[in-house]
């Protein structure tokens, strides 16, 4: 019975992995395109670092579409590989840049209304003491 189960579950997985693998091989030109909104693209990102059938397909889309448009631009460094990988470490550090705004947006906020609770009870206590 042990071997059924280890069986349906790995089937399980297997399905659970198909159907991710299709929702990112959905958002392949999306991302190359630059169409994604960052959480699409943050899960993105972390599929095809753990996943290599769809980086491969990542690989075949951005070279098609790259090499396209440096045909059609007459221009082009022909690294596409390298711009790929650049492309990528741009995405991430663009996250970052999103997170860390929003640490200090979230600070800022925590700190303003701090300093307005001991200012009112500064006040508090100017008024009733």
């Amino acid at each position: 019975m042990e071997f059924c189960s280890y069986i349906y579950k790995k089937d399980k997985e297997t399905h659970k992995k198909k159907e991710d693998c299709n929702k990112c091989i959905k958002m392949v030109l999306p991302y190359i395109r630059g169409e994604l909104d960052n959480d699409q693209t943050e899960v993105f990102l972390e599929h095809i670092k753990n996943c290599t059938s769809c980086r491969e397909e990542l690989d075949i889309y951005y070279t098609v579409e790259a090499g396209i448009k440096q045909l059609d631009e007459k221009k082009g460094d022909f690294n596409i590989a390298g711009s790929l990988h650049e492309y990528i470490n741009r995405s991430y550090y663009k996250l970052r840049m999103i997170k860390l705004v929003k640490i200090l947006y979230y600070s800022l906020n925590t700190l303003v209304v701090t300093s307005l609770i001991i200012m009112l009870f500064l006040q508090f206590r100017i008024w009733f003491y």
